[in-house]
């Protein structure tokens, strides 16, 4: 059950991949897809605190981030594992599954392809614009912080030198093995 790609030629399936398998691959698809909405959701719930000075809503949504990044992991290695049987090979993209599937694709599959991709494109928007706005939150509240206890702005350039340490009078340590 390999393909062959030639720079000439499209995709093709070696063998045939059973009704299973691609129900599978599709099960792993929406799996994921379901994670990405579920990224999209924090996101914008991550917007709200910050924007709303929410602590404990950031360092719960930095959480929640973390915990579907794990699930995530998990779904794309089941993915690439049914991609291999579906497929012949782990890193075939979702783009050519189609191609490679002919008659074999089903409209549940594609739908979730489709769902997927909008998905992705969705949350890259979604974290630019967190991006965007935690870096606009962290330079306002150092400004408060400098506003309030008058700290001066950083100097540009190397932050100075450490000076030497002059020696504490008392007694010296000699090594008079050497």
């Amino acid at each position: 059950m390999a393909y062959t790609q030639e720079t000439t030629r499209p995709l093709r399936l070696v063998g045939t991949p059973s009704a299973t398998a691609v129900d599978a691959l599709t099960n792993a698809v929406t799996s994921e897809l379901r994670l990405l909405e579920d990224l999209i959701g924090i996101m914008r719930r991550q917007r709200k605190a910050v924007s709303g000075d929410d602590l404990q809503g950031v360092d719960d949504s930095v959480f929640a981030t973390h915990r579907v990044l794990v699930t995530l992991a998990e779904a794309r290695r089941r993915r690439r594992s049914l991609n291999q049987l579906v497929g012949g090979n782990e890193d075939l993209p979702l783009r050519n599954i189609e191609e490679l599937l002919g008659d074999r694709m089903t409209d549940e599959l594609r739908f979730a392809r489709e769902g997927l991709h909008a998905a992705a494109l969705t949350l890259s928007q979604e974290v630019e614009t967190n991006r965007h706005l935690l870096r606009e939150a962290l330079a306002s509240g150092t400004e408060y912080v400098r506003a309030i206890y008058g700290t001066p702005e950083p100097a540009a350039g190397y932050a100075p030198s450490a000076q030497r340490a002059e020696p504490e009078p008392g007694g010296m340590l000699i090594n008079r093995t050497a």
